[in-house]
């Protein structure tokens, strides 16, 4: 090859990472905030990686994820959203309850934030209205912690002769909290249930609780959608297996790893429609115009090998019902 050639071929190799590098610091970056660990969160991420492709983007291709996890330590999420303002992420998914969104409010009121909210946005503040949510914020509202009549109506119908259950809620949580004792506790009376009420947030607690569950003999329970205990759902499922407890859950992650039955929104169909949503943002949509997605679709699942170990007979009407049971 002569010199010049060889300058030529050169400067072409020596070009091509810079122009490569260029491309993809043009790569618009999505941030995702969350209050537990990733390995909680397998369905929801797969959900909102579909939402993102559907929406024309996949990750590490023409758009990338910055994703910050608080590993279940609330004092780090207002850092954590600070953080990824300061990175300029071009939107926040507000992922894993009250705590996280809040602490994305607060870190920005220029900055897109999808969140997912299993309370009303609305009664919380998030948003002026449902269908124009002013200012930067929109997202998903699956209504998990708005269903808890129809999950205790499920619980009676696996043990109709009960007169008392127990129900599991996080303090440390306490927007979500307020939220279940507001409507569980005038649900139970309607059904002429008694309510013991337990509190967890560490895994010492939720053994704690099952403890008292057999001392004080209620009958079955029920676990509110609280990402601190579906970061904690085979320590649950086990327990409630182990001391012969019938309990019921928001997500079928719980039905997954053992637990009895779920009755709650389709979390990975909202997690599709939160990357949905970021795409559109990217593509130049902006929140105010974007009405908060109410989610529509619900699941019943069953885990009938936990039953067999249990020695629970499902009603054949449940099973008739169930959406999926796993055998």
């Amino acid at each position: 090859m002569k010199r010049r050639e060889f300058i030529a071929a050169l400067g072409a190799a020596a070009a091509w990472p810079i122009s490569a590098l260029a491309q993809q610091a043009a790569i618009p970056v999505i941030g995702f905030l969350d209050i537990r660990r990733p390995e909680a969160l397998g369905d929801r991420l797969r959900g909102f990686r579909l939402g993102l492709k559907l929406a024309g983007y996949v990750e590490d291709e023409n758009v990338a994820v910055a994703y910050r996890f608080a590993e279940n330590q609330a004092e780090r999420l207002p850092a954590l959203a600070d953080e990824l303002v300061r990175r300029q992420v071009a939107v926040i998914i507000a992922s894993g309850g009250p705590n996280v969104i809040f602490a994305s409010k607060a870190a920005t009121t220029t900055i897109p934030v999808v969140f997912l909210s299993g309370e009303d946005p609305v009664r919380m503040g998030l948003v002026a209205s449902l269908a124009r949510p002013g200012g930067n914020l929109t997202g998903i509202n699956f209504l998990n912690r708005e269903l808890t009549a129809k999950q205790l109506e499920l619980l009676r119908e696996l043990v109709p002769a009960a007169t008392r259950f127990a129900a599991l809620v996080n303090p440390a949580n306490a927007a979500i909290t307020e939220t279940t004792l507001r409507d569980i506790e005038p649900a139970a009376a309607a059904m002429g249930l008694q309510i013991q009420i337990l509190r967890a947030s560490t895994s010492r607690e939720i053994d704690a609780a099952f403890t008292a569950i057999v001392s004080e003999r209620s009958s079955a329970l029920f676990v509110t959608a609280d990402p601190f205990f579906n970061s904690r759902r085979i320590q649950l499922s086990l327990a409630a297996m182990r001391h012969a407890v019938p309990a019921i859950y928001s997500g079928r992650e719980y039905a997954e790893v053992g637990g009895l039955i779920t009755y709650g929104s389709n979390i990975a169909d909202a997690y599709r429609q939160a990357g949905l949503y970021a795409g559109r943002i990217l593509k130049g949509a902006k929140p105010v115009d974007m009405p908060v997605v109410q989610a529509d679709k619900f699941e019943l699942i069953i885990n009938a090998q936990t039953a067999r170990t249990m020695g629970i007979a499902i009603p054949q009407s449940m099973l008739v019902a169930a959406d999926e049971v796993i055998e």
